[in-house]
């Protein structure tokens, strides 16, 4: 049996984050260059977009490729800058038919300037669609965000358009680059590390972590659904008793 056929289609969750983790270990561990795992990375992109929008998942984010990450192997960073223009290139037409709308977050202007145009191109041509939001975070440090934020919302009160008692949770994350999404309620990680590595750090406040053995390449839509059934399992109390939740 499926562990789809044991979901709670009512209980979804609306937003799911994944770090994408193990594309390196899994090229190395069949003798092949870091970049070989990159590429079969994309078929479980694939894999799970698809999975998650056939659930009624609202928002997917994929943590594509931090700020930390530009400091690997310049062969290794052209190759994932060329990679993702090709797959951009080579999906949006799946996309388009899916009806999965094509979002970005992180510092956008560092990218390559081929790679920042059919970025947008992509993100436009998908702006029509209706259903799950796709999000790429790209260049992103969730500390970067969290400081940008705080220097939005600083300049606003210098130039005396906020008041500085008037500042709260929901104006902070109103500055997130998250801003508009509700936050995850699951967030995956793959290749059995146990970490966040600087990924939406305010937004998971109070999400479910789920931490898998399988390296991202062989992480496919069964995987997608044995998370969510785990995270159906848990009782979400946001600081209540479980007497007070039921």
């Amino acid at each position: 049996m499926s562990y789809i056929d044991q979901i709670d289609l009512q209980r979804v969750p609306r937003h799911i984050a994944v770090i994408m983790d193990g594309n390196g270990r899994w090229a190395k561990g069949k003798g092949k260059l870091r970049v070989f795992g990159h590429h079969n990375g994309v078929l479980s992109v694939r894999d799970v977009v698809e999975a998650a929008g056939d659930l009624g998942v609202e928002y997917l984010t994929l943590y594509t490729f931090s700020a930390e990450n530009w400091n690997r192997p310049k062969l290794e960073v052209t190759a994932i800058m060329e990679l993702l223009i090709s797959t951009l290139n080579k999906e949006i037409a799946k996309l388009m038919k899916n009806n999965v709308r094509l979002n970005a977050i992180g510092d956008l202007d560092k990218l390559p300037g081929k790679c920042h145009r059919e970025l947008e191109a992509a993100i436009e041509k998908t702006s029509v669609n209706t259903g799950l939001t796709l999000t790429l975070a790209l260049s992103y440090s969730s500390r970067e965000e969290i400081v940008h934020a705080a220097k939005e919302l600083v300049a606003k009160v210098q130039s005396g358009e906020l008041q500085l008692e008037d500042i709260n949770e929901q104006m902070f994350e109103d500055n997130l680059y998250t801003s508009g999404m509700p936050n995850p309620e699951l967030l995956i990680r793959t290749s059995g590390e146990y970490r966040i590595s600087n990924y939406l750090l305010w937004q998971i406040a109070y999400a479910e972590l789920y931490f898998t053995q399988k390296l991202w390449p062989d992480f496919r839509r069964e995987d997608l659904f044995e998370a969510i059934l785990d995270y159906q399992k848990r009782e979400r109390r946001f600081g209540k008793t479980s007497e007070q939740v039921n």
